[in-house]
């Protein structure tokens, strides 16, 4: 055995864990089918938000995990519920008045608003994709339009008219008294309207896979459940899907979490054995409300993208997936220092370490060097104080903190600088509050700008750092952090900042005592 497969056997990442726990549905004898199966699915009735994504990354950190501790093939499939009927029109597209005839029809048969594409369930799959093939998953797509009617949900719709009652007697407890009159776990689909109709059966017939009911005009009608003429309600069509695919492990947010007994019921009515579960908590926006695809509040997958890496963002997924985490801009900083930190970190890590360590799970055991030898944070701040408008004008600064750099031979902190006068811009420049420095405040720093310019010694983070901390413990702050709020809140007009003398060396020791004047004359307050 490995040093990795055996410290993965013990490891408690909880990647290894899930893995190991769906490992024992095996144990006996391989899947009949050949291989192990994921699914993660997808509602596409907007646009494809972040939490989309960390399903699809979560999931795939497992099945790699998995790959390591088993010699069984797996396989990743990402299933879009795109037959599912529009029932409302989502706040962030355009031409939404368009919408509004089209509702109730199946996603694939309502046309696309944004009119690239055949239908609008079409344009969000391709979203989705287009989102999961930028971070390199290796997943099969499967339409739900196209598996029902194709006929490859027939056997199991089929099945579902078989055990209908039973499979009713399931959905019927869990229902208020008002709903349960006219449930049915299926949805015909008009023949005439293309609408989804959620009206009570008249008959099932299961000797020929057929039911009746009547319309909104009255009208009564017998349809096929075969063909793509008929969906399941989606609980129904959770558990179906499981049998149907003979699916061993799938992910959900905690929202489900009370319809996982029924999900796993209705599987098993109808032949399949229920797949091993994983319950994350959601996602919350700045306001602490869940994200929601339809109002587009919180971080777009796009979004995150334009101020920090692909790489950043699989760290935020890993982190305690059952603890609910704000999903705001805020958060974009911390993550790509914690990332960059726990690359650094891997190389000296034995293989249980190497095991724990999130960076494994996000490169799936291909773990690159980290070139960031200025952390975002400090990006953040040299761009306030040098004014930066490009990642150009970072690089005059970086070259003589670290001339060995180079954006060709330091690529990730070549991208980082570009994010970070953007993300600068945007979030941090608006928000900062200058202030004037009280009396202690001032003399600690005419004297700090008097030390600095008669320094002729190193320039390196800790020789300046130095300096800083004995400025501060002369002139009596206690604690001493209020001395470096201090000089945050004067000359970057923020509460928090990066280590003040590592600040000094990148900015440069002539540029700070610049700087530090212009806070004692007044003129960044």
């Amino acid at each position: 055995m490995s040093d990795l497969r055996e410290a993965a056997m013990t490891s408690k990442a909880w990647p290894f864990e899930e893995a190991r726990r769906l490992l024992k549905r095996y144990e006996k004898k391989a899947p009949e089918k050949g291989y192990v199966l994921f699914e993660t699915g997808y509602g596409p009735s907007g646009l494809p938000h972040i939490g989309t994504f960390g399903e699809v990354a979560r999931t795939t950190m497992i099945q790699r995990a998995f790959e390591v501790i088993s010699d069984i093939p797996t396989k990743l499939i990402c299933f879009s519920d795109d037959l599912d009927g529009m029932r409302k029109i989502p706040g962030n597209v355009p031409n939404p008045e368009m919408l509004k005839e089209h509702l109730q029809r199946p996603l694939t048969d309502v046309p696309d608003p944004f009119g690239t594409h055949d239908s609008f369930g079409a344009h969000n799959n391709a979203m989705l994709n287009r989102f999961l093939d930028t971070f390199g998953f290796k997943y099969e797509f499967i339409s739900s339009t196209e598996f029902y009617r194709s006929g490859q949900f027939d056997e199991v719709l089929l099945r579902a008219c078989e055990k209908y009652d039973a499979v009713m007697e399931v959905m019927l407890k869990s229902l208020r008294d008002e709903r349960r009159e006219t449930y049915s776990i299926f949805l015909p689909i008009h023949p005439d309207t293309g609408r989804v109709l959620y009206v009570p059966m008249k008959n099932v017939d299961a000797a020929k896979g057929e039911i009746t009911f009547d319309d909104e005009e009255g009208r009564e009608i017998t349809l096929p459940v075969t063909g793509g003429n008929v969906k399941l309600q989606w609980k129904p069509d959770f558990g179906a899907r499981w049998a149907a695919l003979d699916v061993d492990f799938e992910m959900y947010g905690k929202d489900h979490s009370t319809n996982t007994p029924i999900y796993d019921r209705i599987c098993e009515i109808l032949g399949g054995k229920k797949p091993e579960h994983f319950t994350y908590e959601l996602f919350l926006d700045a306001d602490g409300h869940k994200i929601s695809k339809t109002t587009g509040n919180g971080v777009s997958i796009d979004e995150w993208l334009t101020y920090a890496s692909t790489e950043s963002l699989s760290y935020f997924m890993y982190l305690k997936p059952k603890t609910a985490k704000r999903m705001h801009f805020d958060v974009i900083p911390k993550a790509v220092d914690e990332y960059h930190q726990q690359l650094r970190a891997y190389p000296t890590q034995d293989a249980t370490q190497q095991a724990n360590n999130p960076v494994w799970h996000i490169h799936s055991g291909n773990v690159p060097a980290s070139h960031m030898v200025v952390p975002f944070s400090m990006l953040l701040n040299l761009a306030s104080a040098a004014g930066a408008e490009d990642k150009d004008a970072m690089w005059g600064f970086i070259k003589r903190y670290a001339p060995e750099a180079t954006p060709e031979t330091h690529p990730d902190l070549d991208q980082a600088a570009g994010f970070a006068v953007r993300y600068y811009e945007d979030f941090v420049k608006p928000t900062k509050t200058f202030r004037a420095p009280d009396e202690k405040e001032r003399a600690a720093m005419e004297d700090l700008a008097s030390r600095l310019a008669a320094h002729d010694g190193p320039t390196d983070d800790e020789t300046l750092q130095t300096i800083v901390f004995a400025v501060g413990k002369e002139h009596a702050f206690d604690p001493l952090r209020d001395w470096f709020k201090a000089l945050y809140e004067v000359l970057l007009g923020q509460s928090q900042g990066p280590r003040f003398g590592g600040f000094v060396a990148l900015y440069g020791v002539n540029e700070s005592v610049a700087l530090i004047r212009k806070g004692l004359a007044g003129e960044l307050a």
